[in-house]
Formats: C-alpha cells, sequence, structure tokens
C-alpha cells in the first residue's frame, strides 16, 4: 500500500515537472540557477530588512519598538508571499513568473531612496494631525507597510516557487528543498553582515538599496536574456533601474535642509551637522532633538550642559583650589560638557566615552573639542565596569536617538557608578523628555536612582524638555553648591546655578524602578515624545481643524 502511494506520488512530480520541462530555460536544468536565485533573494531580503531600520531611524529612532515593526512587518510580508508563490507555483508552474516578480521587487527596492523619504514625511503629517496617541508607533508602522510590504511579499513568493520548480522526484525531495534552505539561509546570514559593517558605513542607506536591488535586477536579467521571452520587461526594469540610480543615490534624509554642514551616518547613528551663525548643532534624529552644541561666542549654551555644572560644586570643587576635579562623562557626544566644565572651571581632569567613533571625529572637525578631555571609543556600562578609578562626578548622558539605552537605565548600572564615585561625589543624570504624566520615563529613572543614593534633586531646565538629575551620598550637596556658586567669579554662570539651586526638588523615590530584567524604557521613551509632539502640534490642529489644509500651509 505504501509503495503504491509512493508509486504515485513520483509519477506526479515526474509529470507536474514534465509540463515545466516545456518552459525551463537552459540556465535552470542544472538547478544551480536555482540555488542562486534562493542565495541572493535571502541576502537581499535581509539587507532591505537591515536598510529599512536606517531609512526610518533618522525621523522615528531605532529602538526595540522599531525594530520589533520593521521584524513584524516583514515577517507579515513574506509569510503571504509564501502562500501566494505556493498557490501561484502549482497553478503555473513557469519560472518566467517568478523572474518578472524578482524585476518588480528589484525597481521597487530601487524606487525606496527616491520615494521614500517622502512617503515617510507625508504619512508622518497626515498621522500627526489625526491621533493624538502612539503617534510614533502608528507613522512608523505605516510607513513601513506602505514601503516595504509589497517588494517582500514578492520576494516572500521566491521559495515555495523553486522548490516546485526544483523538485522532480520525492527520492531527492528533501536534499533539494534543504540545500535551497541552505542557500537562503547563508544569503540571509551575509545579507546581515554586509549592510552593517560595510555598505550602510561606506557608501549609506540609500546606495546600500540600490546595491542590493542591483543584484535582483540581474537575477532577472540573466534569467530573462536566456530566454526568448521576457525581454521588453526586462528592459523596461533596467531603465527604470536605472532612473532609480540617478535620483536616488542621495544619502541626505533632512531633504528640506539646504546647507547642512554634514550629514552623514555611521554605524549607530544618521549624523547631521548644522551651522548658524551662533551654534554649531549635531543632531541624530531629522524630526527632533539636540544631541550636541557649541557656542561660537564661547558663552553658556542655554541648555542642559550650563546646568549639570553644578554637579562639580555640588562635589565640593573650587576652581581656584588649583586641584583638580576627576570628571568622567559617560555619552560624551562632541564634547560640550567637557568644554564647558573646562572654559568655566579650569582644573578637570576628563575622561569622556562614547561609543560612535564617527561622532568623536566630528567632534574634532566641527564642535572644538578639548583635546585634553580624552575620549574612549566604548560602550559606558562596559567601560564604568573594566574602570578600577573613583571620580568627583561623573556625568550620564547616554541618550541614543530618543530613549535611554536600558542598560544605562537600571539599579544594578546606578549601583555601578554609586561604587565608582568618590566620598562626596555627585552623579549628574540628563533625563531628556521631561513629562509630567503618571509613570513617566523621569519617575521610572528618578525612583531607581533613589534605591541606590540617599540624595536625590533634580531640576527642570527652563524653556526645555530636558530635566537634571543630581544624586550623591552627601545629603548637604544643595548647601555645599550654594557655597560654590558663591565664590565663582563668572557672574552669568553664579546667576544660572543661583536658579537651579533655588528649583531643586528634593526625591524621595517610589516603587517604579527598572532593573536589568525589567527596564521598558523604550514604551516610556515613546509615551514621553508622544505627549511632546501632542502638546507642540495643539496650534496647527487647531489651525487645521478651523482653517482646513490650506490654513495649515499659510502658517508654516
Amino acid at each position: 500500500m505504501q509503495d503504491g502511494f509512493y508509486g504515485r506520488s513520483c509519477m506526479f512530480f515526474d509529470g507536474g515537472f514534465a509540463a515545466l520541462d516545456g518552459k525551463e530555460s537552459v540556465l535552470l536544468k542544472n538547478k544551480y540557477y536555482l540555488y542562486l536565485t534562493e542565495f541572493f533573494s535571502g541576502m537581499s531580503v535581509m539587507a532591505v530588512e537591515l536598510g529599512a531600520s536606517r531609512l526610518l531611524a533618522p525621523y522615528f529612532s531605532s529602538s526595540q519598538i522599531v525594530w520589533t515593526i520593521i521584524i513584524g512587518t516583514i515577517m507579515i510580508a513574506m509569510a503571504l508571499g509564501n502562500v501566494y508563490g505556493g498557490k501561484s507555483a502549482d497553478k503555473d508552474p513557469d519560472p518566467d513568473r517568478l523572474y518578472r516578480r524578482i524585476l518588480i521587487a528589484a525597481v521597487w527596492i530601487a524606487a525606496i531612496p527616491v520615494a521614500g523619504k517622502y512617503l515617510i514625511i507625508l504619512i508622518s503629517g497626515l498621522l500627526v494631525l489625526a491621533v493624538d496617541t502612539n503617534f510614533l508607533i502608528l507613522a512608523a508602522f505605516v510607513s513601513c507597510m506602505v514601503i516595504f510590504v509589497f517588494p517582500l511579499f514578492l520576494l516572500g513568493t521566491v521559495t515555495p516557487s523553486l522548490v516546485k520548480y526544483s523538485v522532480k522526484s520525492l527520492d531527492v525531495s528533501g536534499e533539494t528543498v534543504g540545500m535551497l534552505g541552505a542557500m537562503n539561509t547563508i544569503g540571509s546570514i551575509l545579507g546581515t553582515f554586509l549592510p552593517t559593517f560595510a555598505t550602510i558605513p561606506s557608501v549609506g542607506t540609500s546606495v546600500t538599496f540600490l546595491i542590493f536591488s542591483g543584484i535582483l535586477l540581474a537575477l532577472g536579467l540573466v534569467y530573462f536574456l536566456s530566454r526568448k521571452s521576457g525581454k521588453k520587461a526586462a528592459a523596461v526594469s533596467l531603465v527604470l533601474f536605472l532612473i532609480c540610480t540617478v535620483l536616488g543615490h542621495s544619502d541626505s534624509f533632512a531633504f528640506w535642509e539646504k546647507e547642512l554642514a554634514y550629514e552623514g551616518e555611521s554605524v549607530y547613528n544618521y549624523l547631521q551637522v548644522r551651522e548658524t551663525e551662533e551654534d554649531v548643532i549635531l543632531s541624530t534624529n531629522v524630526l527632533f532633538g539636540v544631541q550636541s552644541i557649541t557656542k561660537k561666542n564661547g558663552g553658556l549654551t542655554g541648555m542642559y550642559y550650563d546646568y549639570a555644572m553644578a554637579a562639580p560644586l555640588m562635589a565640593g570643587f573650587d576652581p581656584a583650589s588649583g586641584e583638580n576635579c576627576r570628571v568622567l562623562i559617560l555619552g560624551m557626544g562632541t564634547g560640550t560638557y567637557a568644554r564647558q566644565c573646562l572654559r568655566y572651571f579650569g582644573n578637570m581632569e576628563i575622561e569622556g566615552v562614547e561609543i560612535d567613533e564617527k561622532i568623536t571625529a566630528l567632534a574634532g572637525t566641527y564642535f572644538d573639542c578639548p583635546p585634553e578631555a580624552k575620549t574612549v571609543t566604548y560602550d559606558g556600562r562596559a567601560y564604568l565596569g573594566a574602570a578600577d578609578r573613583q571620580y568627583d562626578v561623573i556625568m550620564v548622558d547616554a541618550y541614543q536617538d530618543i530613549t535611554i539605552p536600558f542598560q544605562m537605565s537600571s539599579k544594578e548600572f546606578f549601583e555601578m557608578v554609586h561604587a565608582h564615585l568618590a566620598p562626596g561625589g555627585v552623579m549628574v543624570v540628563n533625563m531628556n523628555m521631561r513629562s509630567g504624566s503618571e509613570g513617566s520615563i523621569n519617575e521610572y529613572l528618578t525612583d531607581t536612582i533613589c534605591t541606590v543614593f540617599p540624595a536625590v534633586a533634580t531640576v527642570d531646565v527652563a524653556g526645555g524638555t530636558n530635566r537634571e538629575l543630581f544624586a550623591s551620598d552627601d545629603p548637604a550637596m544643595e548647601e555645599t553648591l550654594r557655597e560654590g556658586t558663591a565664590r565663582l567669579s563668572d557672574r552669568e554662570l553664579a546667576s544660572l546655578l543661583t536658579y537651579a539651586a533655588d528649583s531643586l526638588v528634593t526625591c524621595e523615590g517610589g516603587e517604579h524602578v527598572l532593573t536589568d530584567d525589567r527596564a521598558p524604557v523604550e514604551l516610556l521613551g515613546m509615551r514621553a515624545i508622544d505627549e511632546i509632539i501632542r502638546d507642540e502640534m495643539v496650534y496647527y490642529k487647531d489651525i487645521f481643524r478651523k482653517e482646513g489644509i490650506g490654513g495649515l500651509i499659510a502658517a508654516f
């Protein structure tokens, strides 16, 4: 009975493929081209996924939430493609159909650098007027669906189609399917490493899309060149690809900015340097945020760096004493805090840790980073774990995009900071996204730090969304700050720090504690950004409701 079933199954496979043999090109008869197709399609899927993260990051961040949206969307597209590809191959086992789909996917992917950033801005603009909560999540999800689902759906049809074309007998079906799976996996591995370590850092996201689009295009072109049919579709695809190559090679995400001093990408960030008459500014996100700033006149920045200069005085540092203050900055950026401390206090022994070496390079080129502030390229927590000395001040300013790396927000991390502070030393934490809601990211951070330090106080930065937190074992740090401020010769700085001292709010702590095991900082950060966007857009939403799109355009 089993032999009879097996015999009929072999007849089915042989007969099914016999119908294909009449349409099959010489290129496919030895299966190697099918394996190459599987290899390069798997590579391209992963490259597009990583490219998607870099395309979305300047607008929505590169947080775990955005990665979840990207991965989930791509898996949906691939699953639908698998189902459709299998049914299509059973209905009409013609390889021409598959390779036409590959050509379409190639052209679509090549068009992403041309149109992707405009679609993101359009979708964000429409949604920001329509939604009040979860804006970033919805905008990222809709953008991902519109831009990436269709080409990855088409690439999802590759594997089931190739199984149909390559399995001629059940005797070797396992071997053939296994080889296809292996080729897909190996291609995916290369498609993971090449964009991250080679193409994106060297030529940018836009060209990365074009490179892997070109690989898919080449697969389709070579196939149709071996056939008598399909040459018109191949020619049209080639022309469209060349047009996209000409129009889409630019790596500019902030396309409305005409006079940027620098725009580029690193392994970790999108980077933008903007220069005005008064400032030089670094941003790692197109839509919001200033990561570092240099004042050309050499004065106060008007930002949180100025408030953070209270920390050395809280630790008992006297600039006139001739003794050095040992400062560690976790999240050096372009060295704004180090530069301000050296400019106003003088005797500072500063170490900076910055994970992105390209930011460090920009610090020397555009931001006049002081050479006496030594910068190490390393993860902040890992550096702290390896350090064997204590500091008078530890500045924690490790924001990535719009949120804090979870490993630098937990109780365990702040215990490490505490262990590396000298007696009477002070930790200062920049908390970027001030929020008044219950259970905000700043409330979580404050409660967590209160479990480690007995003395904790915060001050809101006037005119901004930042809040500075100071923590120490010394309950008299506020009094020590006032004494140190009174000795300052620079009256502008003294006035600001007096205001900071008067505005300090003592923190008692609460039940919202972040740990290495549980630190939902991405969700908390997104919630805070939602509040900021909602508050900023009230004015424009009111105009839109009363005067429509015409009034909104006039307002801008």
